[in-house]
């Protein structure tokens, strides 16, 4: 293992840890599957069950699961697939673009409270490595 691949080992395992307790504390009641599908349809839209299995990724019995308890709970909905009749897509509902928002800024405030442990430049730095990591989530899209 090269110096590189340890430290996006490193990387990789600190972002998973921070991202899992952020959830947890924010996820109002919403299954962490859940909230991926949520995303994937809010970023990318109205979506076929097998796409959003292979986008999050999960089987298609557990993409259909997250699928029938988002659209329970009204923050998806079901469309005729244009291209083909027999079959549907998901796409979110203003209500679920609403939650998934509202999930992202639970999670912004427990950080936000996290940060205060801290120093100044060390805010300072992890501010400045935003945009970084922003192009490297993106740059798998």
């Amino acid at each position: 293992m090269t110096i590189a691949d340890d430290a996006a080992l490193q990387l990789v395992i600190s972002l998973r840890r921070l991202t899992r307790s952020l959830s947890r504390a924010a996820a109002g009641g919403i299954q962490p599957t859940q909230l991926a599908v949520l995303a994937m349809l809010t970023q990318r839209g109205p979506s076929r069950i097998g796409e959003i299995a292979a986008w999050v990724p999960c089987s298609q019995p557990t993409a259909t699961a997250a699928v029938l308890g988002l659209e329970t709970a009204g923050l998806i909905r079901r469309e005729p697939d244009p291209t083909d009749g027999r079959a549907s897509r998901v796409l979110a509902t203003e209500r679920g673009a609403t939650a998934l928002a509202d999930v992202a800024r639970g999670e912004a405030e427990v950080l936000a409270k996290r940060l205060v442990s801290l120093r100044p430049d060390e805010i300072r730095r992890l501010t400045e490595i935003e945009p970084l990591l922003r192009r490297l989530a993106e740059a798998g899209d």
